[in-house]
């Protein structure tokens, strides 16, 4: 299984390679833009950026000169914040989304409640990375444990929860319950 991966970010792509790993992927990291705001601020936008980035991974690995490998899938992670309805505070949520060029999966991982504080700079406009590693004093936290992992005390962290995006996003690709 060949996939290419819309990002170069190590959480996702090692998300994506520990969903699949019984398939024995091979897993490429391409640098497409996401077509959405930096910071996506609804479950619309998140799972339009994850789209974007499977199929302009895709896209890309189709027409390199130097390919060797066909590739099988795109994937797109796309992580954002939302509010719902019914529960109060703004939640970060995760999308994947896969193609075969033919049809979409999506899949989502786990909603996660924001402290207030937090919840607050986010809504004022800034992105929620660099205000987890302000208000963590650290740095990288979206490429190691992940606001996931941080507000979890480490039950959960950001490659887990992608992983289970990734894995729910490939459903209609590996059984044949949707045909």
């Amino acid at each position: 299984m060949e996939l290419a991966v819309g990002s170069t970010n190590p959480v996702k792509v090692d998300a994506v390679a520990s969903a699949l790993e019984r398939y024995e992927p091979t897993v490429t990291a391409v640098s497409v833009d996401s077509g959405v705001a930096e910071q996506p601020r609804s479950v619309e936008a998140t799972i339009t950026g994850a789209e974007n980035r499977a199929r302009r991974a895709l896209e890309v690995t189709a027409s390199r000169s130097d390919r060797t490998d066909e590739y099988t899938f795109g994937v797109g992670l796309e992580g954002g914040v939302a509010r719902f309805d019914a529960t109060a505070g703004l939640y970060l949520i995760m999308w994947a989304a896969v193609t075969d060029s033919d049809q979409v999966g999506r899949g989502a991982g786990p909603s996660l409640r924001l402290p207030d504080h937090v919840a607050a700079r986010v809504e004022a406009g800034e992105e929620l990375g660099p205000v987890m590693d302000d208000f963590l004093g650290a740095e990288g936290v979206a490429e190691n444990e992940g606001a996931a992992g941080m507000l979890t005390g480490g039950l959960t962290d950001r490659t887990r929860a992608l992983r289970e995006a990734v894995a729910c996003a490939f459903g209609p690709f590996v059984t044949p319950y949707y045909e």
